[in-house]
């Protein structure tokens, strides 16, 4: 359900006109259309609290933020913390396995903590990295990096096909060995020449997984 269906669908159980509800906004009757139509990129603070004081919801769920419906209740425990979202763009699929193309998919955005300063993310396919927590599924945060500290895991890109590994480099030795976190992969190890067609594009600093 968008926004706007859900501004509709909440003002029709409550009975109300859009006129009704514009003038407990103080909007006038087409502002109330154009957010039912989805067009609420202008919407002002001070009138999503209202709309929300006449939908008898939260501003949260006015904003589409499920996660902060309830809100008002963990404010009343001081062990619970509310979570500061943004959005980040979420490039796709990334091995965890064998190197392969990870299909990039500018369209599609998660919400995250404000405190994990990532710049992108994806996710993770296979299970090689299983040994740091990561799994199949996974969501994984990535800081851009060109370079990173031996024993990071990063996003490493092997003739154009990228994949996630914890990363060992020896400058002296011209040699990287990319480890997976599962006994059962062995090392990646690049020497010589072979460098030159490998670049790091950022380091793994969270991810987000599902309790099951």
């Amino acid at each position: 359900m968008t926004i706007g269906e859900f501004i509709k669908n909440r003002r029709i159980e409550l009975s109300l006109t859009m006129k009704q509800l514009a003038e407990k906004v103080n909007v006038s009757e087409a502002t109330i259309s154009r957010w039912e139509s989805g067009n609420i990129s202008n919407m002002k603070r001070d009138k999503i609290k209202l709309l929300a004081d006449a939908l008898l919801v939260s501003p949260a769920k006015i904003m589409g933020w499920e996660d902060n419906a309830n809100e008002e209740y963990i404010e009343n425990f001081d062990n619970f913390y509310q979570i500061d979202k943004q959005s980040l763009p979420c490039l796709g699929e990334i091995s965890c396995g064998t190197p392969k193309f990870a299909n990039e998919d500018r369209e599609s955005y998660v919400k995250l903590g404000t405190k994990i300063h990532a710049d992108f993310c994806l996710i993770a396919r296979g299970d090689s990295m299983v040994g740091a927590r990561i799994y199949d599924g996974d969501i994984v945060f990535i800081k851009s990096a060109s370079m990173v500290n031996n024993g990071d895991i990063a996003v490493v890109i092997i003739d154009n096909e990228a994949t996630l590994k914890r990363v060992y480099y020896y400058p002296d030795k011209g040699k990287l060995i990319l480890q997976a976190e599962n006994p059962k992969y062995a090392p990646l190890v690049y020497i010589g020449e072979e460098l030159n067609d490998i670049r790091i594009i950022g380091k793994a600093i969270a991810f987000q997984s599902d309790i099951k």
